[in-house]
């Protein structure tokens, strides 16, 4: 048996790993490993790993690594701390091969202890560009600790490969967020709503914004922006909390405020988890913020995206995200078009890029087929 380690650390990411994790874990020919990190074990952040265990997964290592301060000096000892936790966990669980996805800080952590340990690495979602965050850099370097390459368009393989990555380990599979949608049973609207205890109404948009953190204007006073250009529209509004980011507790601080003082029209949620936030997709109008979950997921649900700033600036999107400034009159004018009768109905009828058959079938097949060692020794691969 190959033990195959996959290392989660948030609620989002966590969502699209589980059916691959899923798929893992019936294989008669792997054994899967659970490390949960960073969010996941937090209070404030809803211990998130619970919904893991509720999944039917054993989480084998709990790796505690965030501090509870949100500062650049409380992230980069998040991740020294994170670093010596996986060497730890790894240590002790002797995997075959790691698999990560994305490009948050807990994930360089638990990519550069793999990498030290001789343990070949899987890396899901490489090659896009997000000018906006560094977790633009930390994406990169994580591809190039690892050994296999699951992109989700041909440009992002093409990307890796520009990176020096040798084109027979990059494999262009889709998102596996998307081909989770396709076999996942939603929730109804009755149950959601009972669930969630509030109604989502005729006119209901989501709210998800997380720091820009290499943007030198600071979070407060982009997110006040996006705020003031709320209170110039009807509609009633869900707010998912960000991320363990620089800065993201000024952003939770200013949620609690105005979710408080507009509690008739207001909710918002520590984390949905991903089943309560797909299920959300069907019954809003619109998806508001910079999470990346608006570029990928949210077009294969046929409605628009008003994507704020440039956290995702790089990013393929579909014709039915619109880009804006953070800045309120253009925050305004962006959602004004989103819930416009014609923008709704492009939105219904855009092509995602992102989309692909068979995405955690094809990861599978890839990771059950390879010999892990033979990956180690890596080539610098040059352009013709």
């Amino acid at each position: 048996m190959k033990k195959i380690c996959v290392v989660t650390g948030t609620r989002a990411e966590y969502g699209l790993l589980s059916n691959l994790m899923k798929r893992i874990n019936d294989c008669p020919e792997l054994q899967l490993q659970v490390v949960a990190t960073n969010m996941h074990l937090s209070p404030e952040f809803g211990l998130t790993y619970k919904e893991i265990e509720a999944d039917g997964f054993h989480i084998d290592k709990k790796v505690e690594m965030l501090l509870s301060a949100d500062t650049p000096t409380a992230t980069t000892k998040s991740l020294g701390l994170g670093i010596i936790g996986f060497a730890d966990a790894y240590n002790d669980l002797k995997p075959d091969m790691i698999v990560i996805l994305g490009d948050r800080y807990e994930m360089l952590g638990a990519t550069s202890a793999a990498l030290l340990a001789n343990i070949p690495i899987a890396h899901i979602s490489g090659g896009d560009v997000t000018e906006g965050a560094y977790d633009d850099a930390i994406r990169h370097s994580i591809t190039k600790m690892s050994h296999l390459h699951f992109t989700s368009t041909e440009v992002y393989r093409n990307r890796v490969i520009q990176l020096g990555e040798e084109p027979s380990h990059v494999y262009n599979v889709g998102s596996t967020g998307i081909d989770n949608i396709k076999q996942l049973q939603l929730m109804d609207k009755k149950s959601l709503e009972e669930n969630l205890g509030f109604e989502f109404g005729d006119n209901c948009i989501l709210v998800t914004y997380h720091p820009e953190t290499i943007n030198g204007q600071g979070a407060a006073i982009q997110f006040q922006q996006l705020l003031n250009a709320l209170e110039r529209i009807n509609c009633r509004i869900i707010f998912t909390k960000p991320n363990s980011d620089s800065d993201g507790r000024v952003i939770i601080d200013m949620i609690d405020k105005y979710v408080a003082s507009h509690s008739e029209k207001a909710v918002c949620y520590t984390s949905l988890g991903y089943m309560r936030y797909l299920s959300s997709l069907q019954y809003v109008q619109a998806v508001v913020g910079n999470s990346s979950s608006g570029l990928i997921e949210v077009p294969s649900f046929g409605i628009p995206t008003v994507n704020i700033g440039d956290r995702q600036k790089g990013r393929l999107h579909a014709e039915s995200v619109i880009n804006c400034k953070t800045e309120e009159v253009e925050i305004y004018n962006a959602l004004k078009t989103a819930l416009s009768s014609e923008f709704k109905i492009k939105a219904h009828n855009v092509a995602n890029p992102y989309e692909k058959e068979g995405t955690n079938d094809k990861i599978l097949d890839v990771i059950l087929n390879c010999n892990p060692k033979s990956l180690l020794k890596k080539h610098f691969y040059d352009l013709p």
